[in-house]
């Protein structure tokens, strides 16, 4: 008898083990059959910014990056080099947006990775922007960038070149159809670069070197920007320029005031002059530029003392442009009280100041900007 009560409860030991290990085996297959459908669940599953049309994600893509023509950087999180990163799609359609590559910004690339040759390719045949900007004492450098884009010029819409060598802008030849904007900020220059066959340029923006280095279609321009250099230089350029809309004259090296000859620009709407030291005192001087159509005139008071008021009075009188002002801005430290500008000029609809009050007025000094 107690033999056969052992074989029993053994028996019943290994039926409850093939019990539990059958159960098992059907809860994981139950398992595995859910994870089964989870998962075909999953693979018929769109991301929604997936289901856009590929015209739309350019789009977005385009939005992504700086507005042309500002150059976005080679890496980093304005790069559209990130958006290749993502997934194989969007690594296509950013590749095909040629859009996304026609900016560039060109300096020395201490990446293990050079993505420029990519970047003018991807391009396709878009006008391009082109910023170049070169470090002191590193001539093969600007070599190596220049001889990057020299081959593009026809394309080259905006051309920004920040450059310490002397031979560089000779070697552009042939001419460049697409350029609207100039941006030159060189050292002196051994030979004067002509740019020809540049029939859209109407902005250029010149500095050191380039004021005398280079020679361009004066006339057909309708925006100046020059910098470091004295008025008598900056208007012996301006008498070449009378189509200007625009002008800015930043000015340097100012010496003893001389007598310049009058100079009329007829269609200047906005004239902004500053001195890059605050070592220039020449109201006379600035009273050559005639300027009939002027709407907007920011200065800094320095240049026009010590008689500033009297000198902006005399200089809107001379040019006639009285019934045309908008917008009046002095610039800089001042001894001129904001109201003594605002009495004798109560038709112009905005004057600004941007800068300290250093009068000695006896009344509490300004904010170090404001407007009224």
């Amino acid at each position: 008898m107690l033999s056969t009560l052992a074989a029993d409860r053994a028996c019943k030991a290994e039926l409850e083990t093939q019990i539990l290990a059958l159960e098992r085996s059907i809860a994981g297959t139950a398992l595995q059959l859910e994870k089964t459908a989870v998962q075909e669940r999953l693979n018929y599953y769109k991301y929604p910014v997936l289901t856009l049309p590929t015209e739309i994600i350019c789009e977005i893509f385009i939005r992504f990056i700086p507005i042309y023509p500002l150059c976005p950087p080679f890496f980093g999180p304005l790069s559209p080099t990130v958006l290749t990163h993502i997934c194989r799609k969007w690594r296509d359609i950013a590749l095909a947006t040629s859009e996304l590559w026609r900016a560039i910004s060109l300096s020395k690339i201490r990446e293990p990775f050079d993505p420029r040759d990519i970047w003018l390719s991807a391009s396709s045949r878009l006008p391009i922007s082109i910023s170049i900007r070169g470090e002191r004492g590193d001539r093969s450098c600007e070599v190596q960038l220049f001889a990057a884009v020299l081959p593009y010029h026809t394309r080259w819409e905006y051309l920004t070149l920040h450059l310490r060598g002397t031979y560089i802008l000779p070697a552009i030849e042939g001419e460049m159809p697409l350029l609207r904007h100039l941006n030159l900020d060189l050292e002196e220059l051994d030979e004067v670069a002509v740019f020809h066959g540049v029939p859209l340029l109407r902005t250029a923006i010149l500095k050191f070197g380039a004021i005398w280095g280079v020679i361009l279609p004066w006339t057909q321009l309708t925006s100046l920007t020059l910098h470091g250099r004295p008025l008598e230089t900056c208007v012996e350029i301006l008498r070449r320029t009378p189509n200007l809309v625009h002008c800015t004259l930043d000015l340097a090296i100012c010496g003893h005031e001389s007598r310049i000859p009058d100079v009329v620009l007829p269609y200047l709407e906005s004239f902004r002059c500053t001195d890059e030291w605050d070592n220039c005192y020449i109201p006379g001087c600035l009273m050559a530029i005639i300027v009939p159509s002027l709407r907007s005139l920011q200065i800094s008071e320095y240049l026009i003392r010590p008689d500033p008021v009297d000198f902006l009075d005399a200089f809107i009188s001379k040019s006639g442009c009285n019934l045309h002002w908008q917008e009046l801005g002095i610039l800089g430290q001042r001894d001129g009280h904001k109201d003594s500008y605002c009495k004798a000029f109560p038709s112009v609809r905005r004057i600004f100041f941007s800068g300290r009050y250093e009068g000695s007025s006896g009344e509490s000094s300004e904010a170090e900007s404001s407007d009224v």
